[in-house]
């Protein structure tokens, strides 16, 4: 078995192959071609902390991933990142451990961001007057990043719960060539901006109904296990389109989750980005719609993310 580490990786994986590896997944996944067992996930409150074991194999391929990641949010108190994990390729004929990937949570955290590109290019308003990002962590940086290849904004909107934070993303987000403002009031974002992404571990709503502006398009990613929620569940509810990664997932845990408990919508409301990917689903029809994609991280993601750098690291 091959060992890589954080940096082999990030220095070998091609992005553009990345985004068209998710694609082909996710497709995949809605067509019924990916097995997906049931997702593991620990929680550890005292720590402010949780895991999840995620495992996938896609009809067809050579190798299935087992993935392992976790988040323990007070850890940059310690000098620590927030997320962690790793990922185990094996043969689909055989069995055997072909590769561990020591990436350290990147690849769980870029397959994540990748995934929020790919919904923001489906379904964000033709016009982008500000991007608004809730949250200042590892997923938050790598989500502006990824927006740049999808829209021509360069004004963005942060939300953060402390000043230190915010001042960090700001200098990292000028870094990107953004023009930034930061505040600690959530309704400024929902206010100002018309394409928000929400990457918090946050257990309460932080945007409300009443706040968005038409035509706004959401990407949530926050909520990827049982107890999490950015959203009020009437804002859900308010989404002309309402995409997610996982029909199942989604309804377990995730923003709809709240809203499907509350009867506020129904099922037949949601579709998979996997489906619209493939043209089988309706996204967005005109710039007053509000749009929402539900992303609770699939473990389809892992085996292409994995299988994808495991070519590059390997070719040649």
């Amino acid at each position: 078995m091959k060992v890589f580490s954080k940096q082999e990786i990030t220095a070998r994986l091609d992005m553009e192959l990345a985004v068209q590896c998710l694609e082909q997944g996710f497709i995949a996944f809605s067509q019924g071609k990916v097995q997906v067992p049931p997702v593991q996930a620990f929680a550890f409150p005292q720590a402010n902390g949780d895991c999840c074991i995620k495992s996938a194999h896609v009809e067809g391929s050579d190798t299935f991933t087992v993935k392992l990641s976790t988040g323990f949010y007070d850890n940059p108190s310690k000098g620590l990142p927030s997320n962690d994990g790793l990922m185990l390729v094996a043969s689909a004929s055989t069995g055997q451990p072909l590769a561990l990937l020591q990436d350290e949570g990147w690849l769980t955290c870029i397959r994540t961001a990748l995934a929020g590109r790919i919904a923001a290019r489906l379904l964000a308003p033709a016009t982008v007057k500000a991007i608004g990002i809730l949250g200042t962590g590892t997923q938050a940086r790598m989500q502006l990043e990824q927006l740049g290849a999808v829209t021509p904004c360069r004004s963005v909107v942060v939300w953060g719960r402390g000043d230190a934070e915010l001042a960090a993303y700001k200098a990292f987000a000028n870094g990107l060539g953004y023009e930034v403002r930061v505040t600690r009031n959530a309704e400024e974002v929902a206010r100002a901006a018309n394409l928000i992404v929400c990457a918090t571990p946050s257990r309460e709503p932080l945007l409300q109904r009443e706040w968005l502006q038409p035509g706004t398009h959401i990407t949530a990613v926050g909520a990827d296990a049982p107890g999490k929620q950015e959203l009020d569940p009437a804002l859900v509810a308010r989404a002309d389109r309402i995409i997610v990664d996982s029909l199942y997932q989604c309804s377990q845990y995730g923003e709809v989750s709240h809203a499907l408990k509350a009867g506020l919508i129904k099922a037949q409301q949601l579709a998979e980005l996997g489906a619209l990917l493939e043209g089988r689903a309706t996204g967005r029809e005109h710039d007053e719609q509000i749009t929402l994609a539900d992303l609770t991280g699939v473990a389809v993601q892992d085996a292409q993310i994995s299988s994808c750098v495991l070519a590059s690291l390997t070719a040649g």
